[in-house]
């Protein structure tokens, strides 16, 4: 007990202790958290993650696995989700607010954290690959289900060109393969924006959360929890092995799988009207229920 304790106390709580000053920032000075989000997802971001594949010099391998296991944790979790729906008889609106609830994990501003905390910058070089690939799914995938079909192609490939993280890693990479040297003045202008990405998305975790209710559905909401708390986890333990990622690397990817609800898939529920208060609910329970389960996993893991 002790043990899961002090690992709670260094790598969980620290976490919590910065969200919840975003948290009061937006109960008691009203701050919008949109222009904020625009700022970290757009600016801060793609440089962390320029900076983290540039200065670990990750080869096309090392690049490639943990996006692709992201990829197919992504696509798992959907079929899981959905089967599970239909054996309860949940009605099809409800199912598709379920798979962005359990599909779409809190990678970003809480997962990048956690990793870094627990096991590092190399650790988080993978992590943040597996981010993007999240984040790429977010903006494709879930705005597919959201739309059920309607918007599938075009929409899908209008927000994939706007994710500046694409543009990161394609630049980083050229760096990587070309063995350019990155000018100074551009290597220390990214060095400091990349600093600010993590502190940044920490605060905006808690300004979402404050800004955001939602409504509770029993049965759906207990489905969609158990499934992106647990389930996800257990079956990237499970798949791991066949991806070739071991040492820090598999355990940053394993550890972003356990996150709770991505906050990203609220604003996409919005938009399409797909059970909006209902995602955010599953948001906002498995992140305060996200502890346990972490915990209890950064020990497994071995934090």
């Amino acid at each position: 007990m002790n043990e899961l304790l002090t690992i709670f106390l260094n790598n969980l709580l620290p976490i919590f202790l910065i969200a919840g000053a975003g948290f009061l920032l937006s109960r008691f000075l009203k701050v919008n958290p949109r222009p904020y989000s625009q700022i970290a997802f757009n600016l801060f971001t793609p440089f962390l993650i320029f900076n983290l594949l540039t200065q670990n010099k990750l080869g096309g391998m090392d690049i490639l696995r943990p996006m692709l296991f992201a990829l197919v944790i992504v696509l798992l979790i959907g079929a899981i989700t959905w089967i599970v729906a239909k054996l309860c008889r949940i009605e099809s609106r409800m199912i598709s607010a379920m798979l962005l609830s359990t599909m779409f994990m809190n990678a970003g501003n809480y997962g990048l954290p956690v990793v870094l905390f627990a096991f590092g910058q190399t650790s988080l070089s993978s992590a943040t690959l597996f981010f993007v690939m999240n984040a790429i799914l977010i903006y494709t995938l879930g705005v597919v289900i959201a739309s059920k079909g309607t918007e599938s192609i075009s929409k899908a490939l209008t927000n994939l060109v706007k994710i500046p993280a694409i543009y990161a890693i394609i630049l980083a990479l050229v760096f990587i393969y070309t063995g350019w040297k990155i000018p100074l003045p551009f290597a220390r202008t990214a060095e400091l924006l990349g600093d600010a990405a993590i502190p940044s998305l920490l605060v905006l975790l808690g300004m979402q959360l404050e800004t955001n209710s939602g409504q509770l559905k029993v049965l759906p909401m207990g489905i969609s929890a158990f499934i992106r708390l647990l389930v996800s986890p257990i079956l990237a333990l499970l798949l791991i092995p066949y991806f070739g990622i071991t040492g820090v690397a598999r355990q940053g990817v394993i550890l972003e799988t356990a996150m709770p609800a991505a906050v990203m898939s609220t604003l996409i529920a919005t938009e399409f009207d797909v059970e909006p208060s209902f995602v955010t609910a599953v948001v906002f329970i498995t992140t305060l229920l996200s502890p346990l389960t972490l915990t209890v996993l950064l020990s497994y893991l071995g934090a």
